[in-house]
């Protein structure tokens, strides 16, 4: 799960992102209204963590440009506790606020919160096609009984492919997804991970029980047919 923090505050942008690190999300940093539109498009988040002071443009006119575009969770973090801003970003498509100082206890379970309300997936087990990962202890139990530990990056690759499981998943969502689009545009690194966590799986090569590639264009998790044993 990527998240998007904003906040022009250099030290509280390391401590928070820090923490949600802990958490196990992925988090890419923005300090001002320029680079949270230009991170958000290359980025494609789950959910922005919004400042509402901010360098270059306010972190009300952030949330409604995104808003005109996307229905991604936003949260607004302000210091202001003034009920007619957290009143305007409400109306401007916020869905939630969290007002500083907060800690990082409460930032995470607010995410969450946020995460589960918006129907993704923030942590707890994911399931589907005999693969159940969960995120929390990096863990994946297959059909057979095996159980393995899996990597981070591992763990988002598998979150992604599950919760799609019987489509394909395209190359470039999933470097996105794993990675950043600034960190992961090499298609070479998702074949080097997805070969590693086939070796963990004990999947052959030419017989693969769980993740598909399809030539040419990603990866799928195979769904058994109705009737298949």
């Amino acid at each position: 799960m990527k998240l998007l923090l904003v906040d022009d505050d250099a030290d509280l942008l390391a401590v928070t992102a820090f923490a949600l690190q802990q958490a196990g999300y992925l988090v890419v940093k923005a300090a001002s209204s320029p680079a949270a539109l230009r991170a958000f498009a290359d980025e494609q988040p789950d959910l922005v963590l919004l400042d509402i002071n901010l360098p270059g443009g306010s972190g009300f006119e952030v949330c409604a440009a995104i808003r005109r575009d996307s229905r991604v969770p936003i949260m607004m973090l302000t210091a202001r506790g003034e009920e007619q801003d957290l009143v305007h970003a409400l109306e401007l498509g916020a869905d939630d606020y969290l007002t500083k100082p907060f800690s990082p206890r409460t930032l995470t379970a607010r995410v969450k919160a946020l995460l589960r309300r918006a129907g993704l997936v923030s942590s707890g087990r994911t399931a589907a096609a005999g693969l159940e990962l969960d995120p929390d202890t990096l863990t994946l139990k297959c059909a057979d009984g095996t159980s393995i530990r899996v990597t981070q990056l591992e763990s988002r690759l598998l979150h992604l492919l599950i919760a799609q499981a019987g489509q394909t998943v395209h190359a470039d969502r999933l470097l996105a997804h794993v990675w950043g689009r600034k960190g992961g545009g090499d298609r070479q690194l998702l074949k080097q991970l997805v070969h590693r966590l086939r070796q963990k799986m004990g999947e052959k090569p030419d017989e693969p029980r769980f993740i598909e590639t399809i030539p040419g264009v990603g990866y799928r998790v195979r769904v058994a047919e109705s009737g298949a044993a």
